[in-house]
């Protein structure tokens, strides 16, 4: 399975590399639009898709660890895919101040 998997990417990523290759700058300006705006919708659809994997993981009590060695990603982006987090800092909530360590993430 983890070679459908790398082989799909693969493919993905030599489509954008041939996008980028585009001789015609408006055609490949075109193009780029094009898949910009696709992209944009499928994001949503693909992080909801790994969080449900994430989370299934998590339900089987496999650790942060384990699935982010699965999934390639550090054991902390897992955990913010487990809380729902995505995309910058700026978007998740702040720890209160003077809270508990566990709160707080201090150790």
């Amino acid at each position: 399975m983890a070679e459908e998997v790398e082989e799909e990417a693969r493919r993905v990523l030599e489509a954008l590399d041939a996008l980028e290759a585009m001789e015609d700058p408006e055609a490949r300006a075109r193009a780029i639009s094009q898949v910009l705006r696709e992209q944009s919708a499928r994001s949503q659809r693909l992080k909801s898709i790994r969080r449900a994997y994430v989370l299934q993981q998590r339900a089987a009590k496999v650790s942060h660890r384990k699935i982010a060695a699965k999934i390639e990603v550090s054991p902390s982006t897992v955990q913010d895919i487990e809380r729902g987090y995505s995309g910058s800092g700026r978007d998740r909530p702040r720890a209160a101040k003077g809270g508990s360590d566990e709160e707080t993430g201090a150790q």
